[in-house]
């Protein structure tokens, strides 16, 4: 496919700072010809490049944001990832600058959604168990009930949590959720609770999915109180960020058997250190924060990136714009 890419891309500079870097630097020259790009692999790169850079596309996380003072002609930052609260901290000064953050939100939903109930499937036919069966070579016959008689609780209902949704319905589960704006139904959504809504779908669901951005107010949003909520034969799966979780007393309440078990794919440290008691629990499915990196995941960046592009140089409005003022 032949793009067009009108004249006033002239004079642009992207500079990307990523380690994907050699993967997007094609990628834009094939398509935008006319507009430099310029990678910055270092941190002594990026600090000479910034000053240049009318496009940045980057992490938050490796982007230091003293950065910004020297970014004179910067007029908008592409995120390779979806969450940003790296630069919430500043979010006054990126107002002040008028920048544009945008981010790749949209990516990763159909595949989280893979894994949170290719979990649900495991937890609930409790596969951990039968693999240790398996290895002793134990015969133990048991009886499951379907998925269509449990309940899924989605806490947060953005791209990634209504993907869940749709799955677990799809499932024939009945679905619970939970997000701020409550005053338009969401497809797959049985029932719809605000964040104050919280401890009832604790208590209804057996299974509770976290996909929450890292907020202040997600900060520790579930610890000992909540968990004592949860029915004890229910799963707690955290494919959110792990400052959600209170990993210390979710530790307590699955060696108490305050919940039946965990599928955690993000912790409050990373990697998960090698003394944490979660690696060996057997209520426990322990993931290196794989759920979200499909094995095309640059290529996908890259397509909301050069859409996004063609609009900045057309004028239009931009998509996946972020509102710092919410956070996401």
């Amino acid at each position: 496919m032949t793009f067009s890419t009108p004249a006033v891309a002239d004079g642009i500079t992207i500079l990307i700072h990523d380690p994907a870097a050699d993967h997007y630097v094609p990628l834009i020259r094939g398509r935008f010809p006319e507009i430099r790009v310029l990678c910055a692999k270092d941190a002594q790169a990026l600090e000479c490049h910034v000053p240049e850079a009318d496009i940045i596309l980057t992490s938050p996380s490796s982007f230091p944001v003293r950065l910004f003072e020297k970014a004179s002609r910067l007029r908008w930052i592409q995120t390779t990832v979806a969450g940003v609260e790296a630069f919430l901290p500043v979010r006054d000064r990126i107002s002040d600058l008028n920048l544009i953050i945008t981010n790749a939100r949209g990516i990763h939903g159909e595949l989280i959604a893979d894994f949170v109930m290719t979990g649900i499937g495991m937890m609930q036919w409790d596969f951990p168990g039968l693999m240790r069966e398996q290895s002793r070579k134990e015969w133990r016959p048991r009886c499951v009930a379907p998925l269509a008689e449990r309940t899924l609780g989605v806490v947060g209902l953005g791209s990634v949590g209504a993907a869940i949704a749709r799955r677990g319905k799809s499932a024939g589960m009945t679905v619970i959720g939970s997000k701020r704006d409550v005053s338009e139904a969401i497809a797959g959504v049985d029932k719809l609770v605000p964040p104050d809504g919280l401890p009832e779908l604790l208590q209804l669901s057996d299974f509770v999915v976290l996909a929450v951005p890292r907020l202040p107010e997600t900060t520790k949003l579930i610890g000992r109180d909540q968990l004592q909520l949860m029915r004890r034969s229910a799963f707690l799966i955290n494919i959110a960020r792990g400052s959600v979780v209170v990993e210390s007393e979710l530790v307590a309440a699955l060696h108490a058997g305050t919940i039946a078990g965990a599928l955690l794919d993000v912790f409050e440290r990373e990697p998960l250190p090698i003394d944490s008691p979660l690696w060996t629990m057997p209520n426990v499915i322990v993931a290196p924060h794989i759920s979200g990196y499909p094995s095309d995941y640059n290529t996908r960046v890259f397509e909301i990136f050069g859409d996004n592009l063609q609009r900045f140089i057309e004028k239009r409005p931009l998509l996946n714009v972020v509102d710092l003022k919410r956070g996401y």
